[in-house]
């Protein structure tokens, strides 16, 4: 009986040192690249990970944001460009209309007053066309509500259906954008 005491001990001692073992294990932590942490010391390792990526995804998030201002921004600039340019091309559009109508009216070939209105009239058709403003070409052309405006309908069996037949304003566009709508007569 003594040898199954003795036994028993043994087994004790053995389950002891096992335990003494995982206990020494569970203080002295983590191995990482050779280097031993404390269990305490390797959760504050991993903590500092967790906010360094949470830092991370802040900082990736803020220059995102930054970088949609900046394009809407950018945009919103351009817009704001081009609605001023549109204004202020509307605005001269009368004086087209009249220096048009001076040189239609024409008078003698001799006259310094009709070779300086076409000159202005040209001018002015220059600086608009360096503006990007272009006329809206209309005569014979389909009727076009996007771009025409009809105040009147004629018979020609001579033009097409729904064919613009006369043009009695000069219609504009800026980029694309119609600034004013030519009004014209079309045919039925």
């Amino acid at each position: 009986m003594s040898e199954e005491i003795k036994q028993e001990n043994n087994m004790h001692e053995e389950v002891q040192a096992c335990d003494n073992k995982e206990e020494k294990k569970a203080k002295k932590g983590k191995k990482t690249n050779g280097v031993t942490f404390t269990m305490e010391e390797a959760e504050k390792m991993e903590q500092m990970a967790k906010d360094m990526e949470d830092l991370k995804d802040q900082h990736l998030r803020l220059a995102a944001e930054y970088d949609n201002y900046r394009k809407r921004t950018t945009k919103e600039k351009e817009q704001i460009y081009s609605d001023a340019k549109m204004a202020t091309v509307k605005e001269f559009l009368p004086v087209y209309d009249n220096l048009e109508r001076a040189v239609a009216v024409g008078g003698s070939d001799d006259s310094p007053h009709l070779k300086g209105m076409e000159m202005i009239f040209h001018q002015l058709e220059e600086i608009l066309k360096k503006m990007g403003v272009e006329k809206i070409n209309a005569v014979g052309q389909p009727f076009d509500p996007d771009k025409h405006s009809a105040v009147m309908h004629i018979d020609d069996e001579t033009l097409g259906e729904n064919t613009v037949a006369e043009v009695f304003q000069q219609g504009f566009t800026l980029n694309g954008k119609v600034i004013r709508f030519a009004v014209v007569k079309v045919a039925n």
